[in-house]
């Protein structure tokens, strides 16, 4: 595969209950093209760790947390990925600087990419208002009440922003994340 994404850091903002295909195919794709991913989180658990869950119930391993959100700042990397699961943004929500850290990195313009439950961060940080995203079918109100456009569409790229439903539009998603995030990378002239 080519390296398109070769010295590209991603920061991957999650924390337990994250949904663990939506964290490891996403990551898999960006890695694949080059990327560096950094999981940022809340905590980092007694083992560095925060534990992953498969359709929300079931526990599903965990990944190593390579730094907190409080000592993450948006100059650290060039592009951020939401995942999923269900506690995983719910918990991401409810912290005052991961919600400061996601609001800072759609200021900045750089490329965003969530899936599934991931926007309810992007709704917290009022970084959803006047935009067009997609999402799981039980957050679009939520959504909308936010400010945002919401469709229903496998995947919706709107300026910046890249989203996507669910697991099942992982492959279209991961497709997408990567050549969106290559534009930024390596902005196309003209």
């Amino acid at each position: 595969m080519t390296q398109i994404l070769r010295g590209m850091r991603v920061g991957i903002p999650a924390t337990d209950g994250v949904e663990r295909v939506e964290l490891d195919q996403p990551r898999g794709a960006l890695q694949g093209a080059g990327a560096k991913t950094e999981v940022v989180s809340l905590h980092h658990g007694e083992h560095g760790e925060i534990q992953a869950r498969r359709i929300d119930l079931n526990a599903a391993g965990t990944f190593l947390v390579d730094r907190l959100v409080a000592d993450a700042s948006v100059d650290d990397y060039h592009a951020l990925l939401l995942p999923g699961g269900t506690m995983n943004p719910d918990r991401l929500r409810m912290d005052h600087d991961a919600v400061e850290f996601v609001r800072d990195f759609m200021a900045s313009g750089k490329p965003v990419a969530s899936i599934r439950h991931g926007p309810w961060t992007l709704a917290e940080a009022d970084a959803v208002r006047g935009r067009r995203p997609t999402s799981w079918s039980s957050i679009r109100t939520d959504l909308r009440d936010a400010g945002a456009e919401v469709v229903d569409e496998e995947v919706v790229v709107d300026g910046q922003l890249v989203t996507s439903r669910g697991p099942a539009d992982l492959p279209a998603f991961c497709a997408a994340v990567v050549e969106q995030f290559a534009r930024a990378h390596h902005p196309m002239p003209g």
